[in-house]
């Protein structure tokens, strides 16, 4: 009998099944975490995940768990899934996209008015000036070396960022 293949899965779906590894969890569950593990650098919608669950289902990649409150449904990963997520993480490599809303509106924000082009800049300085508190938190708190080095780059992004914004000339 031959060795079993790996579906090839898209970094949505890659994210999610890594994510299962913990355990079986809902999509609300995995939205949650996703925010909370990765969210500074790879973000995943709540309409991403609740489309991606039943297609990996559907290919083999989780099962169905245990019926919850409400209505919600416990997804697991199977040993397909763990081929296939582990298949996605030997064949990354290269430079990724860069794909930021934020760097998009201060490309055009001069079609904005000076008053929200300021409000764009004063928003996005106190969002990020929290995600580096909170990433300089999580750096300075985690032992596993390869977990680290994400947190510091999410420190290091959240700088760059800050820095964009303060080369932003005030009117």
């Amino acid at each position: 009998m031959p060795p079993a293949r790996a579906t090839a899965v898209n970094a949505t779906a890659a994210a999610l099944l890594g994510l299962l590894h913990d355990g079986p969890m809902t999509g609300g569950q995995l939205v949650a975490t996703a925010g909370q593990r990765f969210g500074s650098f790879f973000s995943v919608t709540r309409s991403q995940v609740y489309r991606e669950l039943p297609v990996l289902a559907d290919a083999g990649l989780l099962k169905l768990g245990k019926q919850g409150p409400r209505a919600s449904q416990q997804y697991a990963i199977t040993a397909a899934g763990r081929r296939s997520f582990k298949a996605w993480l030997a064949t990354g490599g290269g430079a990724d996209p860069l794909r930021s809303p934020l760097v998009l509106r201060l490309l055009y924000a001069g079609s904005l008015t000076v008053k929200q082009r300021a409000e764009l800049v004063r928003s996005s300085r106190e969002a990020y000036t929290a995600r580096l508190e909170a990433a300089r938190a999580t750096a300075r708190g985690e032992p596993d070396p390869h977990r680290k080095a994400v947190a510091d780059f999410a420190v290091a992004h959240a700088r760059s960022m800050l820095k964009l914004l303060d080369a932003i000339p005030t009117e």
